[in-house]
């Protein structure tokens, strides 16, 4: 039995603007780039949800993997999020789940997804996030929300994704992957006003800290320029999706966010927009120079990161002192 929320197809969905092929960054990281899309097909506004982007830091290794934050989804979209306990075959879970009106977001291995087609689509084994929308266990179909595309994948690559081969690995079935139940009956598509946003957006200015994380991870790239020159491109590109794309893809959210507040505040806020479009924009040439630190030629990525500390700094301390409590 086939059972799904919207009558959606791969071939005639349409993205959100925030994954337009004109943006600096197509993605920013699975579990965002998938709610944006999820939020957009349920006639909801994403953008306005972004506040979380202002207040994200620096963990020492790794930009901060940011999302939307649970709280937030509730305050702003009435969308209830909880953790989805995996007693029986996932696929069961997932088709009662979407009978129920929910949809369901579980970790699966990107090996299987099709609209990875050219980068881990049967070639990488790769950890990610989908959200299911639609099942058909009869004809072994899947549609599902990952990154910035709505996709469906079938036949083997259902039996894969489900662990429902024969031969599946006995270790892997007893661990289940971990799952969301992600609850709609609760939905308020007039919930995120901008007193909502508002008040979110000081509640993520809050609980940053006073250090500046783009100065601390120019600190860390500086440091890691000769691991990154001894080793390979393939470790280049992990190495850069925890960096320079993460700072990238988050100033570049952060902006819009920062537009879609201005145009309801009357004004104003321009510089901080364009603060985080500097902080976009330069990490690609940051990236590009790193690349170049993998292949053996010397940089000064300290010169290079300076811009963008000063342009993380200037929003900031522009919101802090406008909306921080």
């Amino acid at each position: 039995m086939k059972v799904q929320l919207r009558d959606i197809s791969p071939g005639t969905y349409q993205p959100h603007f925030l994954h337009a092929e004109d943006n600096d960054w197509l993605e920013s990281n699975c579990a965002t780039d998938m709610w944006i899309e999820m939020l957009h097909s349920l006639g909801l506004d994403p953008v306005a949800g972004l506040a979380f982007t202002t207040a994200t830091g620096f963990g020492g290794d790794q930009w901060t993997m940011f999302t939307y934050p649970d709280e937030d989804l509730r305050c702003l979209y009435g969308i209830e999020v909880h953790e989805l306990n995996v007693w029986r075959p996932l696929v069961e879970h997932v088709e009662e789940q979407i009978s129920f009106g929910n949809l369901v977001s579980f970790d699966v291995d990107a090996f299987y997804l099709p609209d990875t087609r050219e980068l881990t689509y049967h070639t990488t084994h790769q950890k990610t996030t989908v959200c299911a929308q639609m099942v058909d266990r009869e004809a072994r179909r899947l549609g599902y929300f990952h990154n910035a595309a709505y996709a469906e994948l079938g036949e083997e690559d259902f039996d894969d994704i489900f662990l429902m081969r024969a031969d599946a690995d006995p270790v892997a079935k007893a661990m289940p992957p971990f799952t969301d139940q992600i609850r709609l009956d609760t939905m308020s598509p007039e919930a995120a006003t901008l007193g909502t946003v508002v008040a979110r957006l000081a509640a993520h200015l809050s609980r940053a800290g006073s250090e500046n994380p783009v100065s601390a991870l120019a600190k860390r790239l500086q440091a890691d320029t000769e691991w990154l020159a001894a080793h390979d491109m393939a470790d280049f590109h992990r190495y850069a999706f925890g960096t320079c794309r993460a700072l990238g893809a988050n100033g570049q959210l952060a902006a819009a966010f920062v537009d879609w507040l201005d145009q309801r505040e009357g004004g104003g806020l321009g510089e901080v927009s364009a603060s985080f479009r500097e902080v976009s924009q330069g990490a690609k040439r940051i990236e590009f120079m790193l690349a170049r630190v993998a292949a053996g030629r010397r940089v000064d990525i300290g010169q290079a990161m300076a811009p963008l500390e000063e342009a993380w700094a200037v929003a900031k301390e522009t919101l802090t002192a406008r909306y921080g409590r």
